[in-house]
């Protein structure tokens, strides 16, 4: 018996009867195995060798040394022949988790940033070849470091093989997509669905003249959502996945997890089915590759997030993006108040164990203020008043504000915007160096700091969008280009400023307090006990309502975390944390309780 048959035949009744109770095919089902085995089979040595000892520490990913980086490739090094010769600096900065940003074959321009797709096996040429993948992951693994790729299961391109071949009229592929012959039905799921993207895509159906069909189209027109109850479509994109894993990923980053399964008269989010599928997945990679783990894109509300985590007995992904926090940190950043921040990292806090975020500030995505209106009532916050705040806030158009930012697919029926912009442009660094103005600089770097200090001490692992680490700032020259001008997230995806990334080693300058500020927070973390697995984290009452306090604990290691979220200078009371303490920030004794605008502290209890 080899590996995988012996992995196989512990996790076969669980799988067969998951698989039955939703396609009730056997024969399908055993197509499914066998694809599994040549899967297998085709797994090289390097990668078999990876899976054990992964199997020897399921944990890995939970460990202090994680630091994970996301980024376009094309934008950082043209190609990935060209990431690979710039992995000496991505070691220097100590990047151990690597997030490529879709890469796949993809039609050009329009392919919403690679999550249309046209082929899931093969690298777009613009961006180099599968033995240039192959080679990138086998040299990053060398390094220690891992490659995570997004797998985009929910929907292909309309220029995809199944797309082209439904449009000329083959049934076999137009089953593989979500197709009615009249309106009748989608409008009626029309009702109950929510719009993505109510500005620039309303509706979730479109009319396809070539099929004479109505397509379900939850994203852009040009992305066709697949159809899951077809076991093909299951099967295919299963294999594809596999395909990648034997490439050298690490980590699959699935898209638009909560989508999968459509029903009439629900909203057509986190249906049952949707865990069915991501249970199944869980189980195939740990049979055939189980070095690889599943992040999920779940962009929804805390109370929606722990079931795509499973059970510790069924784990479903291993890990989830920590969207929601992001949000709510940048509300608090705006508002000086930390309570609904508080709250949304107890409500985190409180789920089981098994479950881990990736936790960030930035992404190639928007920010999407999805916050906890119900609490945010108690507190006297209207939502909608509150959300048009933050978007004009960090637009720059709100009175006072020091961020440069832009708004992003603004709905005028609910007033909803989302904003874009990169982190030092939204802390106040752009604005700063603008009006050369060197204090307004100073605190633009202070935010920046504290509001990284807060992320890498909340509870999961910390991801850096690529050119944070050098302040990079917004480009506007997305508006000149008729293929970009529509989308203002282009605002934040930008060619990476070599440039500036040399000036990280000149004293003084903003490049050389980002990195050096960064570091510091990183070589804490791999360093300090209260950083590794199994740590106890939580948040603690400050008796302030701008300063937020994290106290992690480990067996062999006490520290308390300080944020100031505030312009002022504010005092904090912490009851039951008494002690004499050592700042690892400054090297100085003592716990600060009195902190300056934007200041964080990270205190040692020492006895």
């Amino acid at each position: 018996m080899n590996e995988f048959e012996r992995r196989l035949a512990a996790r076969q009744d669980e799988l067969d009867w998951l698989y039955m109770e939703l396609y009730d095919d056997r024969t399908r089902l055993e197509d499914l195995e066998a694809m599994m085995a040549r899967s297998y089979d085709r797994r090289g040595q390097a990668l078999r060798r990876l899976d054990k000892e992964r199997e020897a520490d399921p944990d890995w990913f939970r460990s202090g040394r994680m630091l994970g980086v996301t980024m376009y490739p094309g934008l950082f090094a043209g190609s990935l022949k060209g990431v690979e010769q710039k992995l000496d600096y991505l070691q220097e900065q100590g990047v151990t988790y690597l997030h490529l940003m879709p890469l796949l074959k993809m039609p050009h321009p329009d392919n919403d940033g690679g999550y249309a797709v046209e082929d899931f096996n093969q690298v777009d040429p613009t961006l180099g070849t599968n033995e240039d993948l192959s080679h990138l992951t086998a040299a990053m693994r060398r390094r220690g470091m891992s490659l995570c790729l997004d797998f985009v299961i929910n929907h292909t391109a309309d220029t995809h093989e199944w797309a082209l071949r439904a449009k000329a009229g083959e049934r076999e592929y137009m089953d593989r997509y979500i197709c009615f012959d009249s309106p009748e039905i989608p409008r009626e799921m029309e009702k109950t669905i929510p719009d993505v993207f109510p500005e620039t895509a309303p509706g979730s159906f479109l009319y396809v003249e070539e099929m004479g069909k109505y397509v379900c189209s939850s994203f852009h027109p040009y992305q066709w959502d697949l159809n899951y109850r077809n076991p093909a479509v299951f099967h295919d994109m299963a294999e594809s996945m596999l395909h990648l894993a034997n490439l050298g990923v690490e980590v699959l980053r699935i898209d638009a997890v909560p989508y999968l399964w459509k029903e009439i008269g629900t909203t057509c989010r986190n249906l049952p089915q949707v865990h069915t599928i991501m249970r199944m997945i869980r189980l195939m990679i740990e049979c055939v590759c189980p070095g690889v783990i599943l992040k999920g894109e779940v962009v929804m509300a805390p109370k929606e997030l722990a079931p795509y985590f499973g059970t510790a007995e069924k784990p479903e992904c291993h890990l989830l993006y920590n969207a929601s926090t992001m949000a709510t940190q940048w509300s608090a950043l705006a508002s000086g108040d930390i309570r609904q921040l508080k709250r949304q990292l107890d409500d985190l806090h409180s789920l089981p164990a098994h479950c881990c975020f990736v936790n960030y500030l930035r992404c190639h995505d928007d920010i999407g203020w999805g916050l906890n209106e119900e609490y945010g009532r108690t507190l006297g916050v209207d939502p909608v008043a509150h959300k048009k705040f933050l978007y004009e806030f960090f637009e720059g158009c709100f009175p006072g504000s020091y961020a440069r930012g832009q708004r992003y697919n603004y709905n005028p029926a609910t007033q909803d915007a989302r904003t874009c912009g990169t982190t030092a442009s939204l802390c106040g660094i752009e604005k700063g160096l603008y009006e050369h103005d060197a204090d307004q600089v100073a605190l633009g770097v202070q935010r920046d700091l504290m509001m990284h200090a807060a992320m890498m001490c909340m509870s999961g692992f910390p991801m850096l969008s690529s050119g944070d680490e050098i302040a990079q700032l917004n480009g506007y020259a997305y508006r000149e280009d008729p293929n970009l001008r529509e989308d203002s997230r282009n605002l934040h995806r930008t060619k990476f400023n070599w440039d500036n990334a040399a000036l990280r080693t000149q004293p003084g300058t903003v490049q050389q307090r980002i990195w050096d500020g960064l570091r510091q927070l990183e070589e804490l973390r791999v360093h300090r006990p209260a950083f590794g697995p199994g740590t106890w984290v939580s948040t603690w009452d400050a008796h302030n309502s701008g300063v937020l306090a994290i106290v992690r604990r480990a067996e062999a290691e006490t520290l308390v975390c300080l944020f100031n979220f505030t312009g002022r200078a504010e005092e904090v009371r912490l009851e039951g944390l008494e002690g004499r303490y050592a700042d690892l920030i400054t090297g100085r004794e003592g716990l600060d309780h009195r902190l300056e605008p934007y200041q964080y502290g990270l205190y040692r209890l020492e006895a």
